[in-house]
């Protein structure tokens, strides 16, 4: 067991077929933290809305997380654009300035990290400085429909992974996306837009995720991290208690006999 003072995660997209709900209990299991930010697209309601898909794994993640606050870990809930929550509870839960609280758990659109040297970070999801997420939202849910299928590829390679007896995690999506050039440099634009908000609002740095691409630098001085998803790469960022941030790539636990059968 691992003990962390803060853990990030984003894009868990439970309710869909890709989340590696599995991964994420396994890492929850080995890793005890002070503070874990859940910075978005953790319910996937966008796909929710389409088709109801909800395995006892996603419910026993829920579960989990409550435990967690309810045992004095401090969850905070920032919302992404895949879980509006913060919208859709505004009017029936106790508002707390800008925070929401439920049970436990606080609910912010965005939030403040100060870390253990000092450093405030900016943590936001990062939706908003998608610039397709503002001007072309159709184009968006056309994309996730092209992105589900990609998923739904992806498992079909990793059921013959583990029937090899291969505990391997080779996303197929993630190659086709970051060896497309428009999709580099989307990635970039988006990096650097969200540095440049981050140093007009007198921050040291930004914790975000959206766009399932764990990272870790500097840009114009800017501290940039991204805590990736836990549906292509199993990412998750955390800070250690000297304040130092690491990404750590969590491996896909090995499958039960009876997980086997199922596959």
């Amino acid at each position: 067991m691992a003990h962390y003072r803060s853990i990030f995660l984003s894009d868990v997209h439970l309710g869909t077929r890709g989340c590696q709900a599995e991964s994420l209990l396994d890492f929850l299991r080995h890793n005890s933290c002070q503070q874990l930010y859940l910075v978005g697209d953790i319910i996937d309601l966008w796909r929710l809305k389409v088709r109801w898909y909800w395995p006892r794994n996603h419910n026993t993640v829920v579960q989990k997380v409550l435990r967690l606050a309810r045992s004095g870990v401090i969850v905070r809930y920032v919302c992404g654009n895949h879980d509006p929550v913060y919208e859709l509870l505004s009017d029936y839960v106790q508002n707390q300035g800008n925070a929401l609280a439920l049970g436990d758990i606080a609910i912010l659109r965005e939030a403040v990290h100060e870390t253990a040297d000092g450093k405030k970070l900016w943590v936001i999801h990062g939706d908003q400085f998608d610039a397709a997420m503002r001007y072309a939202t159709w184009l968006i849910r056309l994309g996730d429909h092209g992105y589900t299928l990609l998923l739904w590829s992806n498992r079909l390679l990793q059921s013959a992974f583990r029937r090899l007896g291969l505990r391997r995690h080779w996303s197929l999506s993630a190659y086709i996306k970051y060896r497309v050039k428009k999709a580099v440099q989307f990635i970039n634009d988006y990096e650097h837009l969200l540095a440049e908000e981050t140093s007009r609002r007198g921050y040291a740095g930004v914790i975000c995720g959206h766009i399932h691409h764990a990272e870790q630098k500097t840009i114009d001085g800017v501290l940039y991290y991204n805590d990736g998803d836990w549906v292509e790469s199993c990412t998750a960022l955390v800070e250690h208690t000297d304040g130092r941030m690491e990404i750590i790539h969590w491996p896909i636990p090995p499958l039960r006999f009876d997980q086997h059968i199922a596959a």
